[in-house]
């Protein structure tokens, strides 16, 4: 399969099958071994690449990226870091000054992280360098540098790199496509309904675990990141439509605004790397219990937009679980879009892992609790990691819908979760721990809703 992109300044055709991971072909095909393989399953940061578009450039994990995602875009490795005369980078210049490289392995992914948050005037360098492991140095170096650039301009050939792109996408946009990259949701629609055995890559943070972990065959494969068509988030008065195709990056941006508690748990959805590539149609279909979006969706009462071939259906994000590793989607069937209805921000989100940085949920707990006049009128309480499939926990919300909202009410909601759930104990956390903290969330919503700041970051001595 042929994909053309540029390359550090380079103008590349490779051909290579379509999951081929863009790690393997730049150390293996290209030579370009700064890129490095630690984790191989987009944890790390040490193989991060800066990759444009016409929507700008963003880092990504090139271990779980594959070759054909890449089609139309430019890509600079750390080897393109540097000016084309070998001056320095600003981020690898102060990297050397302020100390922050020890053993090096995991140096040439900070500086592309780095050159990309700089080249974008990102200044948030906890969130922007979380995605990047450093066992040797620590980070306290590594941010020093990543401050002393603040002030620096971009250099010339990373900001040409933008115009680029632009005309990059533009071609890429017009040239004859192959069936692996529909370029439309009815190009995808009726292709996948011809072949319902195929696999639909996303962001291929999943799937791109499949090839590097478990070295699967994943036979005929589609390339949806073509499909303009399913991104992006549209809003009307009555209800927020999201493409399956946005990546949580963008959904970040868009709800953080109108629901700060679920623009909170997406930045706590893996890193910056990973926020750039994952979507939210990818969330939701792969089905893990422990998926962060789900729950946040089924509280705000979301339906998911399926199709199948020509034919359209509406189903509430609680009913596509049907049972661990199964949901409510017949072959050929795809998740086109997610809808959620507009009525106010009455949500309240809380994710606990063993780390606050990029981890995967021991418990995530969603809670959209409407009050009026002192009372609960409405509520969807949602949780990921309590079972086999994000579910609601109906027992505790008929504990608290219609009564005062007060610790009794909260006392009574927390009993009932014992009828909703039965956690299971595993290597994230015991069956115990998940109860005690499911019930707690519930505490912790209610002190919000009186005024309490209550956050883990929080920490009295």
């Amino acid at each position: 399969m042929q994909t053309t992109f540029l390359l550090n300044g380079e103008s590349i055709t490779a051909d290579t099958s379509p999951t081929m991971t863009l790690l393997d072909w730049l150390r293996d095909e290209r030579g370009l071994r700064g890129t490095k393989e630690g984790c191989n399953e987009g944890d790390c940061g040490a193989c991060t690449v800066m990759v444009t578009d016409d929507t700008g450039a963003k880092t990504l994990n090139a271990c779980i990226l594959f070759v054909p995602q890449l089609e139309g875009k430019v890509v600079r490795t750390v080897e393109g870091i540097a000016a084309p005369d070998g001056a320095l980078h600003p981020a690898q210049q102060a990297l050397i000054d302020h100390h922050g490289s020890q053993c090096g392995f995991c140096t040439p992914g900070f500086v592309v992280s780095m050159a990309t948050a700089h080249l974008n005037k990102q200044k948030d360098h906890d969130d922007q360098l979380a995605g990047n492991l450093c066992r040797c140095t620590g980070y306290a170096p590594i941010i020093k540098a990543a401050r002393a650039i603040e002030q620096t301009p971009p250099p010339g050939h990373l900001t040409a790199d933008l115009v680029l792109a632009q005309q990059m996408s533009k071609d890429a946009a017009a040239k004859d496509q192959s069936a692996f990259r529909p370029k439309s949701t009815t190009e995808l629609a009726k292709w996948y309904d011809d072949h319902p055995d195929a696999t639909l890559i996303a962001g291929a943070t999943d799937v791109g675990l499949w090839v590097t972990k478990e070295f699967r065959d994943l036979g005929p494969v589609a390339f949806l990141n073509g499909i303009e068509d399913m991104k992006g988030v549209t809003m009307s008065r009555e209800t927020i439509r999201i493409g399956a195709m946005t990546t949580l990056a963008d959904l970040q941006a868009a709800l953080a605004p109108l629901y700060p508690a679920f623009g909170e748990l997406i930045r706590r959805y893996g890193s910056v790397q990973v926020r750039n590539a994952a979507t939210i149609g990818g969330n939701i279909a792969n089905g893990s219990p422990i998926g962060d979006g789900s729950p946040a969706l089924i509280a705000l009462g979301a339906h998911l937009n399926l199709r199948k071939g020509t034919t359209r259906s509406l189903v509430p994000v609680e009913e596509f679980f049907i049972e661990y590793g199964r949901q409510d989607r017949e072959p050929g069937q795809f998740i086109e879009a997610i809808t959620i209805p507009r009525a106010g921000n009455h949500l309240y989100c809380y994710k606990l892992s063993k780390r606050f940085d990029q981890d995967i949920s021991s418990v995530c707990g969603c809670l959209w609790i409407k009050v009026a006049s002192g009372q609960v009128i409405e509520a969807r309480l949602a949780y990921g990691g309590m079972a086999g499939t994000p579910k609601r926990a109906y027992q505790a919300e008929a504990a608290i819908v219609g009564k005062a909202w007060g610790e009794d009410t909260v006392r009574a909601g927390m009993e009932a979760l014992d009828d909703d759930f039965t956690p299971l104990t595993d290597m994230r956390a015991s069956s115990d721990y998940r109860m005690k903290t499911a019930k707690n969330m519930l505490i912790r919503a209610f002190a919000e809703s009186h005024g309490q700041t209550v956050t883990v970051l929080d920490i009295d001595a």
